[in-house]
């Protein structure tokens, strides 16, 4: 018999599932090019959804589920909140741009972004090798459909099979991974895994060979290097609203991920973990930054800045145990929380962007393409160079609160090898800098390729991207409530 702290564990996961399915059946009845009841349904779903996570998460309560398979504790509900925050502004921001590409012929753009937050959430809240995984399969597999979804274009085709081969070698070398720590510990669940991973009665080569696995399958999920191949491809490739849909709420899973399985699982091994994340991190700081400059397509140049923009979130997760030490693993942890957070909130604004200026026949995926933006629309540039300079890092904007939270995190260790990684770090950001600032350069001093008319914007997409810009600003000149919430939730996690 199931419990009632069970379904409380998995309300969120339910409704979504539900909504899913009833979102479905009433797009077959809707025969409008709009899809007018499945945007409205999806919208109101997600809000309510993000309303019922928020509640939980401020509840403060942590419920384990179905035998301890599932935990609903505020950290994965305030990430859950976020994800579900995030998909409603994606499915706003894109949905002028599916319309115009006869991507809404169909209800499959609305009911797979719904199973991929599912999947998402299950991620978030797995407290299960199986449970996991389900999570990963379920929305990778959506994720695979949603760049495959412009089945008349021949470059998302071929990204969405370049992301599938990849996306199946990663999950391949997890699910081995996993299969050889449940060899070694003789338990799927990660209560169970720690302890006997803690008892020192496993041999260690065992658990570190299982390690490499699972920490290469996290890393094809961050996509940094050497897993990131599939990041610039599918970026470029897929149509620029699955685009923003793959490169945010995943991320979120991605971090969540990586705490269940690293800390709440093996955090015995934390001396061998860090080391790989350390490697993982300065190939993708390194190689990110420097492949960006190269680029003239803005969304594959955005891939790369993507790549070293995960990079900071695996040196906040490498940070937290020093010689055995726990002490600094709040302060590091909420520091990582906190920066992917805020790197999908800016990404979104400055996608945002991009399917704004997109229009019908006309793909603004090219640096040139903003040329004389700020002539066009001064509120339109003003955004993106939010954007653009908080992920360069400058300051008063989030993406400096965020860097400096995980340098911070870095040095207060005091270990030379750390404090040698935040030094690196920063060298590594005024690298990046350079090619953030030349696409504000364009936009404000070049002048534009060819006469286009006005940006024409619906009253939805301009008011939450102009609210989206405004909260990239804001957070970097008021980030302590956030920073609070990180701490507060990953505090919590850590205490159960």
């Amino acid at each position: 018999m199931i419990d009632k702290f069970s379904w409380i564990a998995v309300y969120p996961e339910i409704v979504l599932l539900i909504m899913a399915c009833v979102i479905a059946l009433v797009d077959l009845l809707d025969r409008g090019g709009r899809r007018t009841a499945a945007y409205v349904l999806s919208v109101l779903t997600l809000a309510a959804v993000a309303a019922l996570t928020a509640m939980y998460a401020l509840d403060g309560r942590t419920v384990y589920g179905f035998g301890g398979m599932v935990v609903s504790d505020p950290m994965a509900n305030w990430l859950k909140c976020f994800a579900a925050i995030a998909t409603v502004v994606t499915l706003v921001y894109g949905r002028p741009y599916v319309r115009d590409r006869g991507m809404l012929r169909g209800g499959e753009w609305f009911v797979l972004s719904l199973l991929a937050l599912l999947g998402t959430f299950v991620m978030i809240s797995g407290s299960n090798f199986l449970v996991l995984y389900l999570g990963l399969e379920l929305l990778t597999l959506a994720s695979y459909a949603l760049v495959a979804l412009r089945r008349d274009h021949a470059v998302s085709l071929e990204a969405s099979m370049k992301y599938f081969v990849l996306g199946a070698m990663a999950s391949g070398f997890l699910l081995y991974g996993l299969s050889m720590i449940y060899g070694a510990t003789g338990t799927l669940d990660l209560a169970g895994v720690v302890k006997a991973v803690g008892s020192g009665q496993i041999k260690h080569q065992v658990l570190v060979f299982g390690l490499v696995f699972v920490v290469s399958g996290l890393a094809f999920k961050f996509g940094v290097v050497p897993f990131h191949m599939w990041i610039p491809d599918v970026y470029q490739g897929a149509p620029t609203a699955v685009t923003l849909m793959i490169g945010s709420a995943p991320k979120l899973a991605a971090f969540a991920m990586s705490i269940r399985l690293l800390v709440e699982g093996l955090l015995p091994l934390a001396a061998d973990w860090q080391q790989m994340l350390a490697v993982l991190a300065v190939a993708s700081l390194l190689i990110g930054n420097l492949a960006a400059i190269a680029q003239t397509n803005l969304k594959r140049m955005l891939a790369y800045s993507t790549i070293a923009q995960m990079g900071f979130v695996l040196l906040g997760l490498l940070s937290g145990v020093v010689d055995g030490n726990v002490a600094p693993a709040a302060n590091a942890y909420s520091s990582a929380m906190f920066y992917v957070i805020t790197y999908v909130l800016t990404t979104l604004a400055s996608f945002g962007i991009i399917l704004l200026l997109s229009r019908e026949g006309f793909e603004s995926e090219e640096i040139a393409d903003l040329a004389g933006l700020n002539q066009r629309s001064p509120l339109y540039a003003g955004i993106m160079a939010i954007c653009l300079f908080s992920l360069a890092g400058i300051p008063p904007l989030v993406g400096f609160q965020a860097k400096l939270s995980v340098l911070q995190a870095l040095v207060s260790t005091g270990q030379p090898l750390l404090i040698g990684l935040a030094v690196f770090a920063v060298m590594m950001s005024l690298v990046g800098a350079f090619y953030y600032l030349r696409v504000v350069k364009v936009m404000y001093f070049d002048a534009p390729v060819e006469q286009v008319g006005p940006i024409v914007a619906p009253l939805d997409v301009r008011a939450v991207l102009s609210l989206n810009g405004l909260l990239v600003l804001v957070l970097g000149i008021l980030p302590g409530a956030l920073m609070t919430l990180c701490a507060n939730a990953i505090v919590k996690m850590l205490a159960t």
